[in-house]
C-alpha cells in the first residue's frame, strides 16, 4: 500500500496538456494548458498525462493560460469549481458569455452552477493558475460545447466525435468508420440552459479569499457543503483553513480527502514521515490515514481540504 509522500503532486512537477479540449486551435484559446491531477479528469485528448488515477469521487485538476488567452463555453452536469492560484481571472457565462461577469482575485473561490455556459479568461499581466475540482469519478462525461465553439474548432482543423474524441486534420485525422461529429445543440435545446443574473452567482456561488482568512481564524471555514457559505452537495465538502483553524494534532478522515496549499507552507506529518506542502501542490490522504498539518513558517498561510461526502455527484443543489 502506497503512503502519502506517493500521494503528493508537487506544482512543478505538473505536466500540461495542450490538446485537451476542442478549442485547441481557435485564437484565442491555443496557449491554454490543461492539467489532471487526481481523477480521469474531462480531456478529450489521448494526450492528456493523469498524476494519480485513484478514483475518489471527484477530480482535481487545474489549467494554466497566458494573459488574454481565455477557455471556450462550455456546460458541466456536475460540480465545476475554481480557486485562483495565480493571477486575476474574469469568469463569464451565458449563451454568448454576456449573462454575467466576474474578476476572481487570488485566492477566491467559484462554485459554478451546473447547466449554464461558462468561460474563462486570464486578465492578469503573468501566466496564472486556476486549481479545480469536479465532482464525480467520471467528470468527463457531463461536458457540452456551446454551438459556436464546435464551429469555430472546425475551421482550425478540430473535430469532436460523439465519442467524445477530438480528431485532428492537421495531423491527417478524420472521423473513423462509423463515428460521427458531435452534434451541435438545436435552438429548443439551447433553452434548458439558463442565463443566470450576475447578482445571483456572485451572491450564491462565490467566495473571497479575505472573507475565509476571517471566518477560519479560529476553526475551519466551510466553504461549500449542505451547511456552508456557498451552499450545495455536489459529492464533496470544501474546507478552507489558515493558522489556528485546527491544532496541529494526528486525526483522520473516514473519507478521501485533498490537501490544496493556497498561501505560505505546510509542515504535513505522518506516521513514519514529514514533508512540506507548497502552494500548488495536492495531496490525497486515504480515509483513515493518521496525520498532521500547520504552518511551517510564520506569515500568510492558507490551504483549501476538500473531501468526499456520500451526496451523489449531480446537478447543482440549492436546498429548496
Amino acid at each position: 500500500m502506497s503512503n502519502i509522500q506517493d500521494r503528493i503532486v508537487r506544482y512543478g512537477d505538473l505536466k500540461p496538456c495542450k490538446t485537451a479540449f476542442i478549442d485547441a486551435h481557435t485564437p484565442g484559446s491555443d496557449q491554454k494548458e490543461n492539467f489532471t491531477i487526481i481523477g480521469g479528469g474531462v480531456s478529450e485528448s489521448p494526450d492528456q498525462h493523469v498524476h494519480i488515477t485513484e478514483q475518489v469521487g471527484f477530480n482535481i485538476g487545474a489549467a494554466g493560460q497566458p494573459p488574454k488567452c481565455r477557455n471556450s463555453l462550455h456546460s458541466h452536469t456536475t460540480a465545476e469549481v475554481f480557486f485562483v492560484l495565480k493571477g486575476r481571472w474574469r469568469f463569464f457565462w451565458g449563451r454568448y458569455g454576456t449573462a454575467g461577469e466576474f474578476v476572481a482575485e487570488e485566492g477566491d473561490i467559484f462554485n459554478i452552477p451546473t447547466g449554464i455556459f461558462r468561460g474563462f479568461e486570464n486578465i492578469g499581466t503573468d501566466y496564472g493558475m486556476i486549481m479545480a475540482v469536479l465532482g464525480g469519478d467520471d467528470a468527463g462525461g457531463g461536458v457540452t460545447w456551446a454551438p459556436q465553439v464546435i464551429e469555430d474548432a472546425k475551421d482550425h482543423g478540430l473535430v469532436l466525435g460523439e465519442n467524445g474524441a477530438l480528431y485532428d486534420s492537421k495531423k491527417g485525422e478524420s472521423l473513423p468508420d462509423g463515428v460521427k461529429p458531435m452534434p451541435v445543440l438545436t435552438e429548443e435545446e439551447l433553452k434548458a440552459y439558463p442565463e443566470v443574473p450576475v447578482q445571483d452567482v456572485v451572491r450564491d456561488y462565490v467566495a473571497r479569499y479575505w472573507d475565509l482568512m476571517a471566518l477560519a481564524a479560529k476553526q475551519p471555514a466551510k466553504v461549500i457543503g449542505e451547511d456552508a457559505l456557498l451552499r450545495d452537495k455536489p459529492g464533496f465538502e470544501v474546507d478552507f483553513l489558515t493558522r489556528g483553524s485546527i491544532p496541529d494534532e494526528m486525526h483522520v478522515h473516514d473519507k478521501p480527502t485533498v490537501l490544496m496549499p493556497m498561501r505560505g507552507h505546510w509542515k504535513l506529518r505522518w506516521a513514519g514521515g514529514e514533508t512540506v506542502l507548497n502552494p500548488g501542490d495536492t495531496c490525497l490522504i486515504n480515509p483513515g490515514e493518521a496525520h498532521a498539518i500547520a504552518p511551517s513558517m510564520t506569515g500568510e498561510a492558507s490551504l483549501y481540504r476538500v473531501t468526499t461526502t456520500d451526496d451523489p455527484a449531480g446537478l447543482t443543489w440549492t436546498g429548496k
